[in-house]
């Protein structure tokens, strides 16, 4: 695996977060998630918690100008330079511009984008089954419709961008975890 500074997407329940884990291992660079750190600091009570709960609550995207200052903060720490795994970032087209300007200052380009793929059901029983196992409150039905319409307005057109850029490759992230693993470190053979 050559690749170290690397892009997940995909819609909610796509196992970004579980993949962007396993690279952080295996790679020895950091994940970094915007969720993760937005549902901190809603559980620490911090201001940026504070204006971004009733927005998570609705399943809808955490306004730009948050989520831009949160990676911005984590992108310039100094085990992102070695590479990193971004993991729910950028979600919109303006995430997108902003975080190529972000790298850019930092010298630290990206270099791939992968583009997660699972079919709307299979998401659906997975974060059914993730709000079981770990009680988020996102992760209820009528949520997930509404999460899953939002990737596909707001993010979707991410993949198109990726992939003029020669920088996208797609990954069934359907099967076992360990296979989707597989799937991932060939894409970036």
């Amino acid at each position: 695996m050559s690749a170290r500074r690397l892009l997940l997407l995909g819609p909610p329940g796509a196992g970004k977060g579980t993949q962007a884990k396993i690279l952080m291992e295996r790679l020895g660079i950091p994940q970094i998630s915007t969720g993760d750190m937005l549902r901190a600091a809603v559980a620490a009570g911090s201001e940026i918690g504070c204006k971004a709960v009733a927005t998570m609550d609705r399943g809808d995207l955490v306004p730009d100008e948050i989520v831009i200052g949160v990676a911005r903060e984590r992108l310039g720490q100094e085990d992102a330079r070695r590479g990193f795994v971004l993991d729910g970032f950028p979600r919109t087209t303006v995430q997108a511009e902003a975080l190529d300007c972000m790298l850019d200052e930092l010298g630290n380009p990206l270099e791939l984008c992968l583009a997660l793929q699972v079919d709307e059901e299979r998401l659906v029983k997975r974060l059914l089954r993730r709000q079981q196992l770990e009680g988020r409150d996102d992760d209820n039905r009528e949520s997930i419709r509404h999460r899953t319409a939002v990737y596909r307005r707001e993010t979707q057109p991410l993949i198109d961008r990726y992939q003029s850029r020669g920088q996208l490759r797609d990954v069934a992230a359907c099967g076992k975890i360990e296979e989707v693993a597989k799937r991932i470190e060939e894409a970036l053979s």
